[in-house]
């Protein structure tokens, strides 16, 4: 089978139209005011590796739905008119989503370079996430 478009490509196209910030920068970010990190890895990445302290989680595949005030999934924390970086575990995700994000009007919106990798690798804080217990 042979794909139009692979997915490299996608994130090539999607990272010449977003604004990406350099780990150093994102880091000096963190923690301000009208400042929110979105943490779009699936569930079981945050319980196995963790997340970035106060990131707010929104896994990638929600992310349309939960942008979007006229879906019945919207989440009050996208029209709050904050800034948003959004990372995942080794930014393709977080372009691809930035960028429709983007699109979507949501803005300030920015990727995070270098994933949820390079943050941990740089020694930043990492905060753990439990799994959740069955009710």
């Amino acid at each position: 089978m042979k794909l139009t478009k692979g997915f490299r490509q996608m994130v090539d196209e999607a990272k010449a139209r977003i604004t990406t910030l350099g780990l150093e920068e994102a880091r000096a970010r963190h923690g301000k005011a009208g400042v929110v990190f979105v943490d779009l890895r699936d569930v079981r990445e945050l319980e196995r590796d963790g997340l970035i302290p106060g990131a707010y989680h929104c896994p990638r595949g929600l992310l349309e739905f939960w942008i979007d005030p006229e879906s019945p999934y919207h989440k009050e924390i996208f029209a709050s008119g904050q800034e948003f970086i959004f990372y995942c575990n080794g930014a393709w995700r977080s372009a691809l989503a930035t960028d429709v994000a983007q699109q979507m009007g949501l803005a300030p919106v920015y990727e995070m370079g270098g994933g949820f990798t390079a943050w941990k690798d740089a020694g930043y804080p990492v905060a753990e996430r439990t799994k959740k217990k069955p009710a």
